[in-house]
């Protein structure tokens, strides 16, 4: 069925409530997603993207329900991925003359993957234009690696609805369509997600877009993404974050991620955990086991830390196969301005904590050396080698961030923390990134601030008990 998104443009996408996994295993998926298609019916009836292709008859059968096929006067593939581009070989089975309007590399793409069957290919670049109707015109914008070569967005006037296609979307399935009727905290929690593990390996890229996209001074008034929520209060919101997630993430938060064999490296990461606590209360601290943890769910959480200590016991002369691999995503994802620490457990050579302290310098991390080596099982030695190295990754004037001393600015004022991710806002240093000078009151926050790990409005604050 269609779903109405604003005067006659029309939802005619997918919900995928089932869908656990994508991009083969390497996402994972807890609250669905969906595949969003466009139909727009003006004097000229566009269709923008398909669908992911196990769901392509679907898609078709839909759409001819709801319009006769040959009233389609052209289709814009804004992205190549068969996630968006799926649905085309049994669409244009009916419909084979009608133009598809894509980047050169788009062309590429879709041919790559479904063949060269001599369909009507119209190349556009960035300022390209349409008229639709009276008043009403397409805008191409390409929008190259976000987070493909061939991707770009598509601008309505009039409506003045940006299709942004993979850019500002979310992996969450949302029958009521609008990001305004979603749950808030799943909402940003996915949309963060998204963000750390598909486009932030090319944040600087993004932020040159975002600042290609002011300078075109579109009229936005609704998001339209290819997956997830459409944003329409206060669309450029979603924008906003992107452009803090681009400058990096990093909060009051430790990391610590291991991989244990029996159990030697285990006690390590705890004893870390507990020592982070003991140095900065205020220091919010996730432990994780990689072998049972969701390694995206995981990154989303590195993101959000300033910090991440990672174990693994020494294998064969290495880490275990389970970190090697989590360890080669890390490395994908471009973190930056983030420390690092390496430990571990051995019986014989000992060599995991260089390797992953290589391995994280490799990562862009600011690596603290030397790690925690222990000899079969942690001894006493060892664990009093931790405050030391806790001591370093927080910084010595950063033991105790929130606590407000030494007279700081607003050091009097009181802090809130957000109930959904754990973020202390301090009046003593406000918000920089988001243009809030220190010893601003929480009181006084403009009514649009949002957090900056999570992105929930003031209402998901309480005040912080230290």
């Amino acid at each position: 069925m269609r779903k109405k998104v604003k005067n006659n443009v029309s939802w005619v996408g997918y919900v995928d409530w089932e869908l656990d996994r994508f991009h083969g295993d390497d996402y994972s998926i807890f609250n669905g997603s969906s595949q969003n298609a466009y139909l727009i019916e003006e004097e000229k009836t566009v269709l923008i993207d398909t669908v992911w292709t196990p769901h392509g008859p679907d898609f078709v059968e839909n759409l001819q329900s709801e319009i006769d096929l040959n009233k389609i006067d052209f289709i814009v593939a804004n992205h190549g991925e068969c996630d968006h581009s799926g649905a085309l070989p049994a669409l244009m089975d009916k419909i084979p003359n009608t133009p598809i309007y894509c980047t050169a590399a788009a062309v590429k793409s879709i041919e790559g993957q479904y063949g060269k069957r001599g369909w009507d290919f119209h190349t556009v670049k960035t300022g390209d234009e349409i008229e639709i109707a009276s008043g009403k015109k397409l805008v191409f914008v390409e929008m190259k690696m976000l987070h493909w070569p061939d991707s770009m967005a598509t601008f309505l006037t009039g409506d003045n609805i940006l299709f942004s296609n993979d850019a500002f979307g979310q992996h969450y399935a949302l029958g009521e369509l609008f990001a305004d009727k979603a749950d808030q905290t799943l909402l940003w929690h996915e949309a963060r997600k998204y963000f750390v593990n598909i486009l932030n390996p090319f944040a600087n890229v993004l932020a040159k877009k975002l600042a290609d996209l002011e300078k075109m001074a579109l009229p936005i008034e609704i998001i339209a993404p290819s997956h997830g929520a459409i944003w329409r209060d206060e669309p450029m919101q979603i924008v906003q974050k992107y452009a803090q997630w681009a400058r990096g993430g990093g909060g009051n938060q430790v990391v610590v991620a291991y991989e244990t064999m029996w159990g030697g490296t285990e006690k390590l990461a705890r004893a870390i955990a507990d020592e982070i606590y003991r140095q900065s209360p205020a220091t919010r601290v996730k432990v994780y086991n990689i072998a049972t943890s969701d390694k995206n769910e995981v990154m989303n959480e590195i993101f959000a830390s300033k910090a991440l200590i990672v174990g693994s016991p020494t294998a064969s002369n290495d880490i275990l196969s389970g970190m090697s691999g989590w360890m080669a995503f890390l490395r994908s994802l471009g973190f930056k301005g983030k420390k690092a620490a390496a430990f571990g457990c051995y019986g014989w050579s000992g060599e995991s904590v260089k390797i992953l302290e290589a391995k994280l310098a490799e990562a862009g991390f600011e690596v603290a050396s030397p790690g925690i080596k222990s000899l079969w099982n942690p001894s006493v030695e060892d664990l009093a080698k931790i405050p030391a190295l806790v001591e370093g990754l927080l910084g010595g004037s950063n033991l105790n961030e929130d606590a407000g001393e030494n007279g700081a600015t607003g050091s009097n004022l009181k802090k809130y923390v957000c109930k959904v991710c754990g973020y202390v806002y301090d009046p003593a240093k406000g918000d920089p990134d988001s243009g809030i000078a220190a010893g601003t009151a929480f009181e006084d926050l403009p009514e649009d601030w949002g957090c900056p790990l999570c992105g929930v409005k003031k209402d998901m604050f309480e005040p912080y008990e230290e």
